[in-house]
Parts: structure tokens; C-alpha cells; sequence
């Protein structure tokens, strides 16, 4: 996915985060980074979205997010990529018809620096023993 300008002004106004490193050119101009920063949360969301085709499509529930870490920065014009790893399976101790499944899911910029991680549990359909 790339991060489009408009992605980026949308999840500000729709999210209230009117921080100018997120929106204003000459005011990131003349910080760290040079340029926009996209909002953190959109690049969180959009990468658990990028996943959910081979995570979370036919799961119950995400049951939480853990060890969420901003990598690096990403800039508008970006384009992401994401990849999951199974850390652990296991069958849920209060509903034996469901499993949990903990997933570690990396994402990476254009240039193959990494952005985000993080981790989260899953709860999903378990068919029998």
C-alpha cells in the first residue's frame, strides 16, 4: 500500500491528531525529519488491514495488540509491505472449540527498512482434537 497524501489528511481529520508534523510542509521543514510524518495509528492500521487476508479473515476476534513499535518513519509516498510469522498455537483454555494463535507481524518501507512491529493474539475456529 502506498500512503497517499490524501490517506494521511483523512485519518488526521478524521482521528483529531491536527499535530503540524503530520500536516503542515514548512513546519516539518524545519524539524527531524524534513518532511510530513504519516500518523503513527494509520500506519498500525494499515498494516493490520494488510494482514488480515492471512491472519484475522476468519478469526473470531483480535484479542489484543502487544509490543507495538514504530520502527521508523514513514513519509507520504511510502509503500508498505508486511509479513507474519506463527510465534504459537494453542487451544483456548475457556472455549475448547477455538484456538489461539499468537502472531508476530513486521512491516517494512520501499527500501526494505523496517517501520513497524508488533504482536498480537488471535482467536480463532479450531476444529476437533
Amino acid at each position: 500500500k502506498t500512503i497517499t497524501e490524501s490517506d494521511n489528511n483523512l485519518f488526521c481529520l478524521l482521528t483529531m491528531n491536527h499535530h503540524p508534523v503530520h500536516m503542515d510542509q514548512v513546519y516539518c521543514g524545519e524539524q527531524q525529519h524534513g518532511q510530513v510524518l504519516v500518523v503513527g495509528t494509520l500506519v498500525f492500521s494499515v498494516v493490520v488491514g494488510m494482514t488480515v487476508s492471512e491472519i484475522s479473515g476468519k478469526a473470531i476476534a483480535n484479542l489484543d495488540y502487544e509490543h507495538v513499535r514504530h520502527d521508523g518513519p514513514v513519509f507520504v509516498g511510502d509503500t508498505l509491505r508486511a509479513e507474519s510469522e506463527v510465534l504459537e498455537a494453542r487451544r483456548s483454555r475457556s472455549k475448547p472449540d477455538r484456538g489461539v494463535v499468537y502472531v508476530e507481524t513486521r512491516a517494512f518501507n520501499q527500501r526494505g527498512e523496517k517501520i513497524l512491529s508488533l504482536r498480537r493474539h488471535v482467536l480463532v475456529p479450531s476444529k476437533g482434537e
